[in-house]
């Protein structure tokens, strides 16, 4: 059932698309909303001074033709002036005191639009407010979006050649200006509603997020030290075991390096932390951080996933040795948004899924987006497969209880399922790609309809460098920096662009100076293990273009909001062709027929010849 937020405002809706005639709609009371803005006319900065300008504007952000605020108008109030983007509002329909809806969707344009009242015959504090909500995001087209079709079609038939040469499969969504403007799925049995494994994509759509949404509400600090939330056991508790390759410090000073550990520290992955530990391996090496037959794991907790396990997963990471001295560098850690779910859970309340299903997917009505799929109303026909071995990875890694069958539904990060039970901080989300693009144009606005998730301090803060040397870096989030991240960005993203991939083949951007958000998805570690094993691009799929993730991107951006009689065609093609031979350089020496380089290189000559 709707709540009642969602109830109030289809009713308004309804009230103003049958009486389009009038720009306001009479209301008995104002709906129950979190809004972006409020503002009480006149003097709305609530003084008088020497910026008298200042009391009559008010700004908030929206797209183009969409929107509806709300007045509340004093009595014996008979006239105002009322300006949208410096145009004229008629309010000689506002005849009497109450409360008023107004659609707004002749006036909006896309980001900062300034609303203006003045002249007001009253000297009242109050004699109008004014309540702006959340724009959401509505369906559209290439056409106005300023994206050309000959990009997307590209994109389109790049991915289609390559899943005929043996790429697995991918889902594109493209949002631009608060429209979904693209959406698609390619591969066999897939569709735009196939749930993908989005692995460390979750860290910024589950952790991040609710984070961000604390912080907005003040009830988290970012500068608070772990032990102040989760309690001194974590530094105390810590082993005294010396990591090869490490300069690991006496045990004195390795707890107190833990205890000096900041929320931020651990979100920035400048905590000390080791990129990962086996905390499900009972025959892991924690001094040489590996496997052997012939070690006993001083940190196993288990491979059940049970809620025990997961409370032993916790006491495990109290008890882990830093790997380097806090602060000193950025090591990107697993570990680190590991420990921040139990941090969000611990201040919440809630466990890290029920918090994000009722914080954000419910309010905004998102219904392909889950932790164990499995467990919560879906089926393996509904996921696309993850790996064809299970975490096996045809037979080169190995622990007890191994998955080694083909992943469907199941997160495939072995610490997010044997450890922590599918519901993790690090891995574990899975989005179809429609979903996960909505979820992260929350943050472009900080919020969607009636609900407010972030402050816009809270978004600058997050996204903006963690320093001039790390500009790549924000807290949590991968920024494109100066060309930092171009692999997955593109070279014409902003400097502002920010995002996430994830190991599965996933990939969001964020790029607030084009209003643009891109949640590309592939399974591409669905495919054969390639041979002779080296570790590195130990996956067939990762030889293909559709892997890359970054080009989507990039061909995306070609002529973007350029004159549309500008005939791009021939520049595609080129761009074709230098891929086409930049493949072939790829193919590594004595590669067969049949190798996944070759296989790309193909691909890219297929499609050539037929766009020739």
């Amino acid at each position: 059932m709707k709540n009642a937020k969602t109830i109030f405002g289809t009713l308004i809706i309804f009230a103003l698309l049958i009486s389009p005639s009038q720009a306001f709609t009479k209301i008995s009371s104002l709906p129950p909303y979190q809004w972006q803005k409020t503002a009480n006319f006149p003097d709305q900065l609530g003084r008088v001074d020497d910026s008298l300008a200042l009391n009559s504007m008010v700004s908030f952000h929206f797209w183009h033709s969409q929107g509806v605020i709300y007045l509340k108008v004093s009595e014996g109030i008979k006239h105002f002036d009322m300006f949208i983007n410096s145009k004229s509002v008629n309010t000689s329909l506002i005849n009497s005191a109450g409360n008023y809806a107004l659609d707004i969707s002749d006036y909006t344009v896309d980001g900062i639009n300034t609303l203006q009242i003045s002249n007001i015959d009253s000297n009242k504090k109050n004699a109008v407010s004014v309540y702006i909500p959340y724009p959401v995001i509505l369906k559209g087209s290439l056409d106005e979006s300023g994206i050309r079709p000959e990009s997307m079609a590209l994109i389109s038939d790049i991915i289609e050649s390559d899943i005929a040469n043996g790429f697995p499969s991918a889902q594109l969504a493209v949002i631009r200006n608060g429209r979904l403007v693209y959406s698609n799925a390619w591969g066999k049995d897939i569709n735009t509603n196939t749930l993908y494994d989005l692995a460390s994509v979750s860290k910024m759509f589950g952790v991040n997020y609710a984070i961000q949404k604390l912080v907005s509400e003040k009830k988290l600090d970012v500068d608070s030290r772990i032990i102040d939330v989760l309690g001194r056991e974590f530094a105390n508790d810590v082993l005294a075991v010396k990591y090869s390759k490490s300069k690991t410090p006496d045990i004195n000073t390795m707890r107190n390096w833990k205890a000096s550990i900041t929320i931020k520290d651990v979100m920035c992955h400048r905590a000390g932390f080791p990129p990962e530990i086996y905390y499900h391996d009972k025959n892991y090496d924690l001094s040489q951080r590996k496997h052997d037959d012939k070690a006993s794991n001083p940190l196993y907790t288990g491979i059940d996933g049970s809620d025990e396990t997961r409370a032993k997963t916790l006491k495990a990471i109290f008890r882990t040795p830093l790997y380097y001295q806090p602060r000193t560098k950025i090591m990107y850690s697993d570990i680190d948004y590991m420990l921040l779910a139990f941090v969000i859970e611990k201040v919440s309340g809630q466990r890290l899924d029920d918090y994000m299903r009722k914080n954000f997917w419910q309010p905004m009505n998102l219904t392909r987006i889950a932790y164990n799929p499995l467990k919560n109303n879906f089926s393996h026909n509904n996921c696309a497969p993850t790996e064809l071995y299970g975490n096996a990875r045809d037979g080169h890694m190995t622990f007890d209880g191994i998955r080694t069958y083909t992943l469907r539904g199941e997160v495939h990060d072995y610490k997010a399922f044997h450890s922590m039970g599918g519901v993790s901080g690090h891995a574990g989300l899975f989005s179809n790609a429609e979903n996960i693009a909505y979820l992260a144009s929350v943050m472009l606005t900080g919020g969607y309809g009636g609900y407010k998730f972030f402050s816009r301090n809270v978004i600058d803060s997050f996204t903006a460098p963690q320093s001039s040397s790390s500009a790549n870096w924000g807290i949590g989030w991968w920024r494109e920096g100066d060309n930092q991240r171009v692999w997955y960005f593109g070279t014409q993203s902003s400097s502002h662009a920010f995002g996430h991939q994830g190991w599965t083949g996933t990939l969001v951007i964020v790029d607030p100076s084009r209003n643009l958000v891109i949640a590309y998805l592939t399974n591409k570690i669905s495919s054969p293990v390639v041979k002779p094993y080296t570790g590195k691009k130990i996956y067939a799929g990762n030889w293909y273009t559709a892997a890359t993730l970054g080009f989507v991107s990039q061909i995306l951006s070609i002529g973007m909001d350029c004159d549309k009689n500008i005939n791009i065609s021939n520049q595609l093609l080129s761009l074709l062709k230098d891929m086409a031979r930049d493949s072939e350089k790829l193919i590594p020496k004595g590669a067969g027929n049949n190798h996944p380089s070759v296989l790309n290189a193909k691909s890219k000559r297929d499609l050539l010849m037929r766009r020739k």
